[in-house]
Parts: C-alpha cells; sequence; structure tokens
C-alpha cells in the first residue's frame, strides 16, 4: 500500500467519495470524513470564489477536533476555468489536505499545493496523460477507467490500473463503476491503493442531486448509461434517459461540444443531463452517506476475509 502517512488511521475504507459537479456538498464531504472515507467537492460547485472559501471554512470547523479522514478539493486546470489562479490561492492558503486536478496538468499548481503541506492527485484516463502528471510531480494519481460517471477513459480499470502500476509506484485511485465493498477490496488486490466512488453517493440525501436523478439511479441498469462528448466536449458517462429528454440522441454519435470547464459556460446542460457510472445496477436504495460508508467498509472487511479463506484453500495440506 502507498497511503500517504499522515492518512493511516483516519480511514475505516480506502477510498474517496469523488467529487461530483453540481452533485457534491459540504455535507456530503463532512458525512463522509466522519466516516472515514476521503469526501471531496469540486470548487466549482461554488458559483464564485468567496463562496468556495465559505465552503472550506465551515467544513473545516464541522470536523476540527473530531477523528476524521482528510477532506479534498476538485480544481478544474482548463484554461476556460477562469477562476482556477483564485481557487488555488484559497486551496493553498486554507491548506487543504488533498486537490484533485482534472482536464489539464500544471508543474506551477502542483508545486504551489506541496508548497503548502498538501498532495495533488490527477485525474488520469491512459498512460499518456499519467506520464504528463507524474513528469509534473503529482503526488498520486487516479485511474479513471472506462465505466465512470461523468468524464471516463476507454480502458478497463484493471488494463488501466496495470499500465499505472508499470510507470508509478506512488497511490493510486481506481475508478469505474465500484458500487461496493467487495469491488473496493477487488481493486486493491489489482494495485490499487483507493477506490474512488462517484456514483454510490448520488441518491444520498446530502448530495443535492434533483429526485429525478436519484429516481434513475436507483432503477437503472449498466445498459442504462451512455457514453457521449454531446455535453461538455469529453467523453463523459450520462443516463440514456436525460440524454434522450435533452434531446440527445445516445446512440447517434452527437458531435462534441464546444469545451467549457469554467463558471462562464452553460450549466443548464449539466443541471439536466443526469452523470451516471456502469455501477448503477448495484444501487438499489437510497440511505445516507454514513450509512453507506459503513455498508462499504463492512463489505470490505467481508470481501476480504473470503479471500483469505479461497487462499487458504489453495494451500497445500
Amino acid at each position: 500500500m502507498a497511503l500517504p502517512q499522515a492518512w493511516r488511521g483516519r480511514l475505516s475504507l480506502p477510498a474517496i467519495a469523488a467529487p461530483m459537479f453540481l452533485i457534491s456538498t459540504p455535507d456530503l464531504v463532512v458525512e463522509c470524513c466522519r466516516a472515514g472515507v476521503i469526501g471531496a467537492f469540486p470548487a466549482l460547485n461554488q458559483r464564485t470564489t468567496a463562496g468556495f472559501e465559505a465552503w472550506l471554512e465551515e467544513i473545516e470547523t464541522r470536523l476540527k477536533g473530531r477523528p476524521a479522514a482528510p477532506h479534498a478539493v476538485n480544481l478544474v486546470v482548463h484554461r476556460s476555468n477562469a477562476r482556477l489562479s483564485a481557487d488555488l490561492e484559497v486551496a493553498v492558503r486554507r491548506r487543504v489536505p488533498l486537490v484533485v486536478t482534472s482536464l489539464g496538468i500544471e508543474a506551477e499548481v502542483v508545486a504551489a499545493v506541496q508548497e503548502a503541506g498538501g498532495l495533488v492527485f490527477h485525474d488520469v484516463t491512459s498512460r499518456r496523460f499519467a506520464e504528463r502528471a507524474i513528469a509534473a510531480g503529482v503526488d498520486g494519481l487516479i485511474a479513471v477507467a472506462h465505466g465512470a460517471g461523468g468524464h471516463a477513459g476507454a480502458l478497463n480499470p484493471f488494463a488501466l490500473l496495470a499500465e499505472l502500476r508499470g510507470i508509478f509506484d506512488g497511490p493510486i485511485a481506481l475508478g469505474g463503476a465500484i458500487s461496493t465493498g467487495a469491488q473496493v477490496a477487488a481493486a486493491c488486490l489489482a494495485g490499487a491503493d483507493l477506490a474512488y466512488i462517484g456514483t454510490r453517493f448520488i441518491p444520498a440525501p446530502e448530495s443535492s442531486a434533483l429526485p429525478g436523478h436519484r429516481d434513475m439511479i436507483l432503477a437503472g441498469q449498466a445498459e442504462d448509461v451512455a457514453l457521449s462528448p454531446a455535453v461538455s466536449g469529453v467523453p463523459a458517462n450520462f443516463l440514456r434517459a436525460s440524454l434522450a429528454a435533452a434531446g440527445i440522441d445516445p446512440d447517434a454519435g452527437e458531435p462534441p461540444a464546444e469545451r467549457n470547464f469554467g463558471t462562464t459556460g452553460n450549466l443548464k446542460p449539466w443541471r439536466d443531463i443526469w452523470a451516471a457510472g456502469q455501477g448503477v445496477g448495484a444501487i438499489r436504495a437510497a440511505a445516507p452517506a454514513a450509512e453507506i460508508c459503513a455498508e462499504l467498509a463492512r463489505d470490505h472487511r467481508r470481501a476480504l476475509a473470503a479471500a483469505e479463506a479461497r487462499l487458504a484453500d489453495l494451500r497445500p495440506a
């Protein structure tokens, strides 16, 4: 395991509750952290930098003096994000423990976070993007594989993880259709240090998902998820019914939208077209975030015990 030393003893489950655009809230972050799962949110979930800092202050206050996992923030490192410099200054000044960078990599951003004592994990969907992130000096990688909700790669999770392990021995979080504790165990046995879980938390009452989004998650199967570049310009997984309701044929190969990941773009598609990963079929009930974390942890422990029992069966008598 390549978990940072400062995190040891603080996690009940080797997992990050992924930062989800327009979904993750301070309540979701705090409840996950209190339950021993790293809670994260995108800075752009608040419409201003001042609002972003207010959320950080709220999270820090609610977690202060209590046993908790670290909290994390996602920064979009893309030229369309005019707020990057201002949001980075806030994250550095407030010493956010973990910054998840995505949709671009800049060594200066990585260095600024590290100089303040924080860690930087970067979203990657291929070996090529991982090599760029490693060259920029990141502390960890987040392998966003095929089947992940929102922006996702084209590679099978095991294939992507094996390629990244061949070039990087630091912490790797694996994302892509992980909805159960047994799947967390499988990811770690395959070489990941953490699981990256998003869709499982969408139905939680602490998320800001709309009721229709929650209902589609609970009723959905993997076949109800489609990969489309028509929303953000980058291939991303969305619920088919929400794409169709917005006039997008999920099977027609719609042309990519113009790439815009800042606060100046049209946010309406992200409110009306709902992201989800292919792991929706394992999600059948809504529950508070703390209960989800506890269930995942129990399932994780049972899966590891079962794996040990199977290993014992294979040992020579």
